[in-house]
């Protein structure tokens, strides 16, 4: 005789939409089993708050081993969020669908192939698969992190939520079910691409939030990179580490050569450009589209629109990078008045500076840089925030540019004037921008450009503008 089991979960969610919102509980049961949700509405007054549900399951003992699944999805109302989890009914031990959460389990189970579900952390998946030393997995995983992932420990494979129930079926629906693994060469034209990796560092700067942060992206996940000989560069299973002179590797430490190699080109074209001359070069030039003409994205935030938050001015173009057209230039004393209005004594200042050939007699917040941000309080007013920059003409000759503007959504943004004419190489112009912006109760971050068109030439001078509620001091 079957028994019937009943399994109560409890769960709470936290809207991290950009306000109110409410949603709507869809079940989908596994087969066999009857499953409710209370409450089956969720109504949320703002943005972080969170409400409980609980979710019982009443299922059989009579599965002949079989695995089960189907799905809560949390539907909003008037909205475009939808929130799934799965629900899958199986035994202690099965034979080819686990949430791989448990190398003790895994390791109870007939040596071959297990498919590991959507469930949990992909790494933890791999570590529980790794160490039950089984033949090799498959990795239903919506985990971005994937993305920008080097390495295996085990033999596997990853395939998408989407493409997962056909694996599945195959594997309940076969007298024999058979997976291999064919190695995949370089592919190129990838697309879209590039991405932000999840792991990407992003702005505001905690230090000094007024300067926007990042400056600009480069390449940085799954690189072959040197190595260092003393420590391992790839392992297989929990004990066997191998050594090699190369290594494929992701992180900010990638991108950084990446960016500071750009940099060094750029000097030896330019050898009579500052520092800040080739960081500007590199910023206005940079592309914010991916290769499919669309905005950059991001992968650790759901594959959304990258912000400059996240991607800086764009991915770094060296060769765009040689011409800049405009630049932004900044002597070490521009740098030393920002850090003199930054509230350091004077001790502190001489510790950065490492000379007494600098003074504090024009202290400023508004150093000349090629990029935009300004800071907002939730304070229900209007702010106006008012920069002053100075490009030069590094073109080779006499050129005139136009102002294009795309302003953040909710702002006023100003330029003037609004037209640049240079007669000759090296001459400078200043302009002031001014940003008027309310604060928002949801903190949402904004974000636009000003393109610095050349007429009758090729040149754009690209800068990105963010609107972003100020860092909470913690």
């Amino acid at each position: 005789m079957a028994t019937a089991f009943v399994r109560t979960f409890g769960r709470t969610l936290t809207n991290v939409g950009e306000g109110a919102a409410t949603y709507k509980a869809e079940l989908l049961a596994p087969k066999g089993s009857m499953v409710a949700v209370s409450p089956d509405t969720l109504v949320f007054g703002n943005k972080y708050e969170k409400q409980n549900y609980t979710l019982k399951i009443i299922y059989s003992s009579d599965t002949n081993g079989a695995v089960s699944f189907g799905s809560l999805v949390w539907v909003e109302l008037y909205g475009n969020h939808t929130v799934r989890s799965p629900i899958v009914v199986s035994p202690t031990v099965v034979e080819n669908f686990s949430a791989c959460n448990s190398s003790e389990l895994l390791s109870r189970a007939p040596y071959g192939i297990i498919i590991c579900d959507d469930t949990g952390s992909f790494n933890d998946q791999l570590d529980s698969v790794t160490a039950a030393n089984l033949a090799g997995a498959i990795f239903i995983t919506s985990d971005t992190s994937i993305l920008d992932y080097g390495g295996f420990s085990c033999p596997g494979v990853i395939i998408s939520p989407k493409d997962g129930p056909a694996v599945v079926n195959y594997v309940q629906t076969s007298e024999k079910p058979q997976a291999s693994i064919k190695f995949q060469q370089t592919i190129l034209g990838t697309k879209p691409s590039p991405a932000v990796a999840f792991y990407s560092s992003r702005g505001p700067s905690p230090s000094y939030p007024d300067v926007l942060k990042p400056d600009i992206m480069a390449p940085g996940s799954q690189v072959l990179a040197a190595w260092v000989p003393d420590i391992f560069a790839a392992k297989i299973g929990t004990s066997l580490k191998l050594s090699s002179d190369y290594v494929i590797i992701s992180g900010t430490s990638m991108a950084c050569p990446h960016a500071s190699g750009v940099a060094a080109l750029l000097k030896g074209a330019h050898p009579e450009w500052s520092p800040a001359a080739i960081r500007s070069a590199m910023m206005t030039t940079a592309n914010p589209l991916d290769n499919t003409l669309n905005p950059i994205q991001d992968n650790g935030e759901n594959f959304t629109f990258a912000s400059p938050l996240a991607m800086g001015a764009g991915q770094v173009e060296p060769n765009r990078a040689l011409d800049p057209g405009l630049i932004y230039d900044a002597t070490p004393q521009d740098y030393v008045n920002l850090i003199c209005s930054m509230n350091f004594t004077r001790q502190q200042i001489l510790s950065i500076t490492r000379s007494h050939r600098y003074n504090c007699s024009n202290p400023s917040t508004d150093l000349n840089y090629p990029s935009f941000i300004a800071l907002y309080r939730n304070t229900g007013t209007a702010f106006l925030r008012t920069f002053q920059r100075t490009v030069t003409n590094v073109g080779e000759g006499a050129a005139t540019y136009k102002a294009e503007l795309i302003e953040p959504e909710g702002s006023i943004v100003t330029v003037s004037p609004d037209t640049l004419v240079f007669g000759y190489k090296y001459e400078k112009q200043s302009y002031t921008l001014k940003i008027i912006y309310p604060s928002q109760r949801n903190e949402a971050v904004t974000f636009g450009s000003l393109v610095w068109v050349e007429e009758f030439g090729n040149h754009t001078v690209r800068s990105p503008i963010v609107v972003s509620p100020t860092l909470v001091e913690v």
